[in-house]
């Protein structure tokens, strides 16, 4: 699950304007933080949101799935893939992203 630098590049960029967005290398892929907090991955070039039951129905209604860091295993993570017209839309990107920051921690 490698995710390129270009990659880390493009999804910051599409958050400079909410700013304070930071990324961090791990396992590959890497995490998206604002204010010390996680609200999403990278991994394999694909980006994703930290997601609960107050935002997972946006999600499947433009038919997301969720992180599976494993192919060959069943188990997903509370991220989902960021839909790709919401991906290039920072405004959207940001409305997305503030849902998923809002989440409590666990």
């Amino acid at each position: 699950m490698p995710v390129s630098d270009e990659f880390i590049e493009y999804v910051l960029d599409q958050f400079a304007s909410w700013g304070g967005v930071t990324s961090r290398k791990m396992f590959g892929g890497a995490s998206l933080y604002r204010e010390g907090k996680i609200f999403g991955l990278l991994a394999d070039d694909v980006a994703y949101l930290k997601v609960d039951d107050s935002n997972r129905a946006d999600y499947e209604a433009a038919g997301s799935s969720p992180f599976q860091p494993y192919p060959d295993k069943p188990n997903t993570m509370p991220y989902w893939e960021i839909p790709l017209a919401v991906l290039e839309d920072p405004g959207e990107l940001i409305r997305w992203a503030e849902k998923s920051l809002a989440i409590p921690r666990k």
